[in-house]
């Protein structure tokens, strides 16, 4: 596994992990490999230390660390989107765009948006992530 820096056309940075440097290449030749910031799908690697794990090494864990399934990691990070973020809906493009100009209070939402909303926010400059989690049983 080898962990990139990676820097897109707006110079937001984000972190790729791949199976290996091919894997890099072709995914960033079909323009696979996307900004979480702004969608750009112009990207290289930044400059910077990479991290590499191999098939049979494993990485340093602190004793206090347990390991974690892939649901519960989803349940923790939907417990904290619920506990952190106002529901704001249908509403998300309307209030982003009034916490973004300073006619609101500077605070994390979360709602829907359709395409064009998106599009407005992305030229207004407004930073956001779109998450999509699964449905959890139970």
């Amino acid at each position: 596994m080898i962990i990139y820096d990676i820097k897109c056309e707006n110079g937001h940075t984000f972190e790729g992990w791949f199976k290996d440097r091919q894997a890099w290449v072709e995914q960033n030749a079909r323009r696979l490999v996307c900004c979480p910031v702004c969608s750009s799908s112009r990207v290289e690697i930044s400059p910077a230390s990479l991290t590499i794990l191999g098939k049979d090494s494993k990485p340093p864990r602190r004793e206090e660390e347990k390991e974690l399934a892939p649901g519960q990691v989803l349940q923790s990070l939907r417990r904290y989107i619920e506990n952190n973020f106002e529901d704001v809906g249908n509403k998300f493009a309307e209030v982003a765009l009034k916490i973004h100009a300073g006619d609101e209070e500077q605070r994390n939402i979360k709602g829907t948006t359709t395409p064009q909303e998106e599009a407005v926010l992305k030229e207004e400059g407004v930073s956001f992530i779109k998450i999509t989690l699964p449905k959890m049983d139970s």
